[in-house]
């Protein structure tokens, strides 16, 4: 199969809005891959432009529905914070997505700890450490794996 060049405004819109069918992008994203299909850049920012007035491309959209995935697959707002600074959303966005996202880390920290440990607090030193890589690559801070371990947990 090969790749059509999207060479009029019409077929770039298209092709958009097909991806935005899909599931919700952000428009860093959504220029990049509709770089990679060939899209000229004026095209590309006319159509996101006027998909945007449209109210059918949001980046607030896209970080809502982004940072739920990703807290529901187990990971904290350390690694969704860096997963989105990659992708090229704004920092101040996605501070605001994090707060109003409604998620308690805490909970969110302690489900993911449950799932992979069996909620077996960790005997020793070693097995403290293998825990709190795990959970920190998660994305969850040492604050909160610490409270964790010493079983403060949310109630204080």
């Amino acid at each position: 199969m090969t790749t059509a060049v999207l060479d009029t405004l019409v077929a770039v819109r298209r092709t958009a809005m097909d991806l935005l069918a899909r599931r919700e992008h952000g428009r860093v994203e959504l220029t990049r891959k509709l770089r990679q299909r060939g899209a000229e850049a004026d095209m590309i920012e006319t159509a996101l432009d006027r998909l945007t007035e449209e109210g059918l491309l949001s980046e607030a959209r896209y970080l809502e529905s982004f940072v739920s995935y990703r807290a529901r697959s187990g990971y904290g707002p350390l690694r969704i914070r860096e997963e989105l600074s990659q992708r090229g959303l704004q920092r101040a966005d996605i501070e605001l997505a994090l707060r109003e996202s409604g998620i308690s880390w805490q909970e969110q920290l302690q489900d993911t700890w449950r799932r992979k440990f069996s909620g077996h607090l960790p005997i020793d030193a070693k097995e403290r450490a293998k825990q709190g890589r795990f959970l920190a690559y998660r994305g969850f801070s040492m604050e909160m794996i610490n409270r964790l371990f010493s079983g403060r947990g949310m109630d204080d």
